[in-house]
């Protein structure tokens, strides 16, 4: 599933390619057909993100709702467009450039209310400016569940996936069964911080980097990582290889139908 930035990317591109201009909105599949009709022509004032969520809004009541979930994807091309291929959700026709929409989990049309209840559900998002780090700390620092948990817990915090969890958990020597109410406060907010850091650089780079700079295979000589989601990462799909910290083996294991990933050595057990 797509993580936040990939999310705040979308919105980003949409708003300098659609915003500001009337669009075409229509729903070659059908499922989407009577609401994208209410939309059809209309100004797209902004796009924006909310974890992994993507709004399109068209003004008072008209906000379409985008979660891509496991298989939906966006593609983007430049005019003219081309006929429909395979099941397309919604299309969407700028000035400029055209984008289909394929097998997302949900794409509806909200009115403000139901996405003002929408994103009471969700918990703080780093990539926005209006995020409150504490409103995350008061639930986890009440809480007995393993932070590896509450970190992909979108009503704690909204956006954060399975790499970067894993990722940020390594970069903090916080082992991930550690129980939240469990964490120093300090310590939250220096993860936060870094999660911060972290997803603004995967959204200006449209990839997941987390090595630090002398952990870099240009530094250390290495083979750059191999993997379709690209980015240097620490442990996440690293299990069974040596850790590029302190040579042990990672260590996996599943945890609420995840894989979670580790060092034991880097983050030992408290």
């Amino acid at each position: 599933m797509p993580e936040g930035h990939t999310l705040h990317r979308l919105a980003l591109l949409h708003q300098r390619r659609y915003a500001g201009s009337p669009v075409s909105v229509s729903s070659p599949q059908g499922r989407f057909a009577a609401d994208a009709s209410i939309v059809d022509g209309r100004v797209l004032e902004r796009a924006e993100a909310h974890g992994k969520h993507l709004f399109h809004v068209y003004g008072p009541d008209l906000v379409v709702h985008v979660h891509l979930g496991l298989y939906g994807v966006f593609t983007e091309k430049p005019l003219p467009v081309l006929d429909p291929r395979g099941q397309v959700r919604m299309r969407l026709v700028g000035p400029t450039h055209w984008t289909d929409l394929r097998g997302p989990t949900a794409c509806r049309l909200l009115n403000d209310a139901e996405v003002s209840a929408l994103r009471a559900r969700l918990g703080p998002d780093p990539l926005r400016p209006d995020a409150d780090p504490d409103r995350a700390w008061a639930r986890i620092s009440r809480s007995r569940t393993p932070i590896a948990v509450l970190l992909l817990d979108q009503s704690v915090v909204a956006g954060a996936g399975n790499v970067y969890r894993a990722e940020v958990l390594f970069r903090h020597g916080v082992h991930p069964l550690l129980p939240g109410r469990s964490l120093d406060h300090a310590l939250w907010r220096t993860i936060w911080d870094d999660l911060v850091a972290l997803m603004r650089e995967g959204v200006r780079t449209g990839r997941i980097d987390t090595v630090r700079p002398e952990h870099d295979p240009t530094v250390t000589g290495r083979e750059p990582r191999r993997d379709r989601h690209g980015g240097e990462v620490y442990v996440y799909r690293r299990a069974g290889m040596p850790c590029l910290v302190c040579g042990t083996p990672v260590s996996w294991r599943d945890l609420s139908g995840r894989k979670l990933y580790w060092c034991p050595t880097c983050q030992p057990e408290i």
